[in-house]
């Protein structure tokens, strides 16, 4: 099996293959998978147990036609973050209870109203860089990961960072038959071998873990001022979702805003961060790392997807299992997810060449200056708690101007719209 090789969504992948491409998306969520709870001041088990079963909720309610895993969500960190300050954890879960009830209906009426809104709202010349957003401004955050924003580098950092990405980038090049579609993995394992030889792990935790331990559940209380404090988020979540459903699309080359539909992916990852919320974990989400694995790799069957959601629930029962898998050191994330947020960037740029966006036309080369200088400015805007930076407020602006020039061209007003 060469590297041109790709496995589609349907395809069915042999056992012994489909293990390792298991493992490879879980460890590529992991690492930022389990950040969020650790802010929160949660166990991780919970988090890695609905990481999987929201996972196979999003498999089913897709109809297995759209390959993408569920991590935790970032948007959140913020009103959350405020909520559980002031009125404590449980009433964050009836937000997210909220939140998710709130993306449900609104895949409801995607559903009656169609996606054709999306052209209009969202033209390539801004969908483009919206999407590249989703993994450029992730950058820093794998730099920061492996160590390499500090004041003074750790050798030991830097190297296990080398090895991890030298192996990722090299063999994605260099690998052939079965070692092709695992360059991910491969390069996990390295880093995590380089961060034993440079004696930067700490096994003191696995060996205190108890073998079997069951997630902390939870139950949710609902207060109205915290559900409107969190509420907001949903235009977050509903932006970046947009966007990896449509950088997915481009990786697997099918459009599935169309098939399975918008309206069934919206609703089946707010399902599952409606049925998070319930008991006890964080709100779910389509990863970008994994958008990245499938790019890298050209994996694309939800067998795969399903095969690593179910590895995830098995590691939230086993402390010990769970405890190991987080020792990977940051270098190592670090290093897998410096090359697969570039990948996320790197498609975004595809969405422009593969639409033939014209940038003689004036209307699309505002569209994509704007789009990038807005996301990566570091400009935010604040509405209440509510606080819009990077690609989501580039994407809520790409959406204003975008209406605007349709407007615009209704009026006869423009001097650039298409014959």
């Amino acid at each position: 099996m060469g590297n041109s090789k790709m496995i589609q969504v349907e395809d069915k992948v042999p056992f012994q293959l489909l293990v390792p491409l298991s493992i490879q998306h879980m460890f590529a969520m992991f690492g930022a998978s389990v950040l969020v709870p650790f802010i929160f001041g949660i166990s991780p088990a919970i988090v890695l147990f609905m990481n999987g079963v929201g996972t196979l909720i999003f498999i089913v309610v897709t109809k297995g036609q759209a390959p993408a895993y569920l991590g935790s969500s970032f948007a959140f960190l913020a009103p959350a973050g405020i909520v559980i300050s002031e009125m404590g954890y449980e009433y964050a879960l009836g937000g997210f209870v909220a939140v998710g009830a709130c993306g449900c209906l609104l895949s409801f009426i995607i559903y009656k109203c169609g996606t054709d809104w999306i052209d209009i709202v969202l033209p390539p010349a801004a969908m483009g860089p919206v999407v590249a957003l989703i993994g450029l401004e992730l950058s820093g955050s794998a730099a920061n990961n492996a160590g390499l924003l500090d004041e003074v580098s750790d050798r030991n950092n830097v190297i296990v960072f080398a090895v991890t990405i030298g192996v990722a980038v090299f063999g994605n090049i260099l690998f052939r038959g079965f070692l092709s579609v695992i360059p991910i993995l491969l390069a996990v394992i390295a880093g995590y071998v380089a961060a034993l030889c440079c004696g930067i792990l700490d096994f003191s935790q696995v060996s205190s873990a108890s073998w079997f331990a069951l997630p902390n559940f939870q139950t949710p209380k609902f207060d109205v001022g915290a559900i409107v404090m969190i509420l907001p988020v949903l235009l977050v979540i509903t932006s970046e979702h947009i966007g990896h459903q449509v950088v997915t699309s481009k990786i697997v080359g099918r459009d599935l805003l169309k098939a399975p539909g918008l309206h069934r992916s919206l609703f089946g990852d707010n399902f599952s961060t409606m049925v998070s919320g319930l008991i006890g974990s964080v709100p779910t989400t389509t990863y970008g790392e994994n958008i990245g694995v499938m790019a890298v790799t050209k994996v694309y069957s939800v067998r795969v997807i399903a095969g690593a959601a179910v590895l995830s629930i098995i590691c939230s029962f086993v402390g010990k299992l769970a405890m190991l898998i987080q020792t990977i050191p940051g270098p190592v994330i670090g290093g897998i997810s410096f090359l697969l947020y570039g990948m996320i960037g790197a498609s975004g740029i595809r969405i422009l060449v593969d639409s033939q966006v014209d940038y003689g036309r004036s209307r699309n080369l505002m569209l994509t200056s704007i789009v990038f200088v807005t996301g990566l400015s570091g400009i935010a805007v604040k509405f209440g708690n509510i606080h819009l930076t990077g690609m989501v407020l580039a994407c809520v602006v790409a959406m204003i101007l975008s209406l605007i020039f349709y407007i615009l061209d209704k009026l006869n007003l423009t001097n650039d719209r298409e014959k």
